[in-house]
């Protein structure tokens, strides 16, 4: 569970936009049924009361990339409300070879674009661009199987999903490899990632009058720096033949622990995303986001985050925009 209470203030706001604060609610409870030590059925409901403030956010990245109360209704299309994952898995798992295979309603960012410093939304930054690469456009909560192989200091994950919708109103059908390597030094443990995404000829170009392909990668690596510090960064592509908000994205950022100031459980958290060479019209959007985490009791912890967004846009495409998005959430795992 999480409740956020989020406020904005724009320079320059265009005349139909007002500053203002709205609250946002997110209940996600989760059924596990294990009928062995290999096979597990899963499933994960998505409730929500408001949609805070990026329902009225002139910026083009979103503030919060939880999902909000009209992210959990019509899911892709499919006429389906609140049942986010649905899925059943089996381990092969052998020794010291972990392989899992699933299937169902699945998401795949569970698989792709994984990071150890900036991939949660309830507990880390809250923005679309340090969650998850902003420039690609792996989907959540569809009919699709995935692959997850662990050998040693190798990872490999694959993700096959058919998809109800996208924003052209087509279904389509996406595919994701994830391959993964992870590094102990005497700094710490690091991870350095690579995810390749790619769908069919089902998005319009920038035209509206011709069906495109997808296809995008992303770098994602975090590296620890002793107990305290760890430092993080994702860059990534995208072509440019169907209709694209961005098209490279750059980000990175530090993480603390509350080691420094006596409490393990606490951190805080720094990042900065930049997103162009898009087609819509958007020439550049710019966030710089910081957060202190404080941890209450096990499973509960406060937010407090703060946000500098900035977006310019090609000639006559739109009015340049900047401004701040301040956030207060307290959320609940158990």
């Amino acid at each position: 569970m999480a409740g956020n209470a989020q406020a904005f203030d724009v320079h320059n706001p265009a005349p139909d936009i007002t500053e203002g604060s709205r609250g946002v609610f997110v209940f996600q409870p989760e059924v596990s049924v294990r009928q062995s030590e290999k096979d597990e059925f899963f499933f994960k409901f998505g409730f929500a009361a408001g949609n805070g403030v990026k329902a009225i956010s002139p910026f083009v990245l979103s503030p919060w990339a939880a999902d909000a109360e009209d992210d959990v209704r019509d899911i892709n299309g499919r006429n389906r409300d609140h049942l986010l994952t649905a899925w059943y898995k089996h381990d092969f798992s052998r020794d010291s070879t972990l392989l899992e295979v699933t299937g169902g309603l699945i998401d795949a960012t569970d698989y792709l674009d994984e990071n150890a410093f900036a991939n949660d939304e309830y507990s880390q930054f809250m923005n679309e661009a340090l969650v998850n690469g902003a420039n690609v456009f792996a989907p959540s909560y569809d009919l699709g199987g995935a692959v997850r192989f662990e050998k040693g200091l190798l990872s490999v994950n694959g993700v096959v999903m058919d998809v109800g919708e996208n924003d052209d109103g087509n279904p389509f059908t996406f595919y994701g490899l994830q391959t993964g390597v992870k590094l102990k030094s005497a700094w710490g443990e690091g991870n350095y990632r690579l995810s390749l995404e790619a769908a069919d000829k089902n998005f319009l170009d920038v035209s509206s009058t011709t069906l495109r392909t997808r296809h995008g990668a992303v770098l994602s690596c975090d590296q620890e720096f002793g107990p305290i510090l760890g430092g993080w960064v994702r860059v990534g592509v995208q072509n440019g033949d169907a209709a694209i908000q961005f098209g490279n994205l750059y980000s990175g950022g530090l993480n603390v622990r509350g080691t420094l100031w006596g409490r393990p459980a606490d951190n805080f958290g720094i990042g900065h995303a930049t997103a162009n060479n898009g087609n819509k019209g958007v020439h550049q959007s710019d966030v710089t986001e910081a957060y202190v985490r404080v941890q209450l009791t096990e499973g509960v912890g406060v937010n407090l985050d703060g946000q500098y967004l900035r977006d310019a846009y090609d000639p006559g495409a739109g009015e340049r925009a900047k401004g701040w998005v301040s956030s207060l959430m307290l959320s609940s795992s158990f």
